[in-house]
C-alpha cells in the first residue's frame, strides 16, 4: 500500500490532479466480470495441466490474425478474441497484479506531462497502441480530456468493449489495426504508449512495432512503455520472472525478460530517456530527439 500511494503521489507531483480514477462499473458489472473470471478457471487449468495453447487457431481464425497472436495467452478460453475474453480481461489482470493494475498503468501519465505541460492538448496527438478493453486511456482522458486520441488494438472484441468503457469521453477513436502497420503518416503523433503488450510479442515483431512507433513520433515526441520487469530489474523477483511463463502461457516473455530495449531504440533513432520500476512491472521512456 505504501507503494501505491508514492506512486500515485509522484502523478500529483507532475500536476496530473485530482487523481485519475478507476472507472470499473457498478458492483453488479463487477460480480459478472468476477464470474467469467472464476467460471474459466477449470478451464485454464485444464490447459496448463494438458500444455494446450492452441485452441484459438482455428480453420475459421486462421489468417485473419497474425499466427503469433491467435494462442490462448494466459491459458485463458478465447485468447483475445471473443466478448467473454474481453469482460473477463480486466479481473484477470488485477488479480495477477494483486489489485495494483491500474496504479501501475497511471505511472505512464507523469511521463507524458513532461511533454504535454504547458501545451495546449487540442493540439496534440497521442497513439496507444494494444489498447485492449481502454482502461490506460480512460486515465488519460481524464487528465486530459480534449487530448486528440488514438487506440489500436487488433481484437474486435477488445475494440468493442473499449468503446463501451469510453463511451463519455470525446476526442478519442478506437481503430481494429496492427502495431506492424500502423495506418497513420509518418511524423504524426506528439506521444505513443503502449501498456502490458511488449512482452507478448515475438522478438522481430517488437522490433518491427518498434520502428513503427519511431516513424509515427513527431520530432520530440515521447514513446512510454509499460510492462513487466526484466531481469536484474529488481533483483528479489528475477526468480518470480523465470517462473512466470511456465504458470502462464507467455511464449515469448522468456525473451522479453533478457531484451535490450535501449539498443532496439537506438536503432530506430530514439534515446531512451529513463526506467522507473513500479511493483513487478517498469516504465520505459524513450524520445525522438528534435
Amino acid at each position: 500500500m505504501a507503494d501505491l500511494l508514492r506512486w500515485d503521489f509522484a502523478n500529483v507531483e507532475a500536476g496530473i490532479y485530482p487523481l485519475p480514477r478507476d472507472h470499473d462499473g457498478p458492483l453488479l458489472t463487477l460480480l459478472r466480470r468476477s464470474l467469467l473470471f472464476f467460471g474459466d478457471l477449470p478451464e485454464v487449468h485444464r490447459r496448463r495441466e494438458e500444455g494446450l495453447h492452441q485452441e484459438v487457431l482455428t480453420p475459421e481464425t486462421e489468417g485473419k490474425r497474425p499466427r503469433y497472436y491467435l494462442q490462448n495467452f494466459h491459458f485463458q478460453s478465447g485468447g483475445w478474441m471473443t466478448e467473454d475474453s474481453a469482460e473477463r480481461y480486466d479481473t484477470q489482470v488485477e488479480v495477477l497484479f494483486n489489485g495494483t493494475a491500474n496504479a501501475i498503468r497511471r505511472q505512464a501519465l507523469p511521463q507524458l506531462h513532461e511533454v504535454f505541460a504547458k501545451r495546449d492538448q487540442r493540439q496534440l496527438r497521442l497513439l496507444d497502441v494494444g489498447c485492449g478493453t481502454g482502461r490506460f486511456l480512460d486515465l488519460v482522458k481524464q487528465a486530459w480530456p480534449r487530448l486528440l486520441t488514438l487506440g489500436l488494438d487488433m481484437s474486435e472484441a477488445y475494440i468493442r468493449e473499449a468503446r463501451r468503457h469510453l463511451s463519455q469521453w470525446g476526442w478519442i477513436r478506437l481503430v481494429v489495426a496492427n502495431g506492424e502497420m500502423i495506418p497513420l503518416p509518418d511524423e504524426s503523433q506528439d506521444a505513443v504508449t503502449s501498456i502490458f503488450m511488449f512482452h507478448e510479442l515475438p522478438p522481430k515483431v517488437r522490433r518491427v512495432v518498434f520502428a513503427e512507433f519511431a516513424r509515427v513520433l513527431k520530432p520530440g515526441g515521447r514513446l512510454i512503455i509499460v510492462d513487466s520487469l526484466q531481469l536484474g530489474d529488481e533483483p528479489d523477483y528475477d526468480g518470480l520472472l523465470e517462473l512466470f511463463p511456465q504458470n502462464f502461457h507467455e511464449p515469448y516473455y522468456a525473451g522479453y525478460i533478457e531484451e535490450d530495449f535501449g539498443a532496439i531504440a537506438q536503432s530506430c533513432g530514439l534515446t531512451h530517456v529513463r526506467d522507473v520500476n513500479a511493483f513487478v512491472s517498469k516504465v520505459m521512456v524513450f524520445d525522438k530527439p528534435s
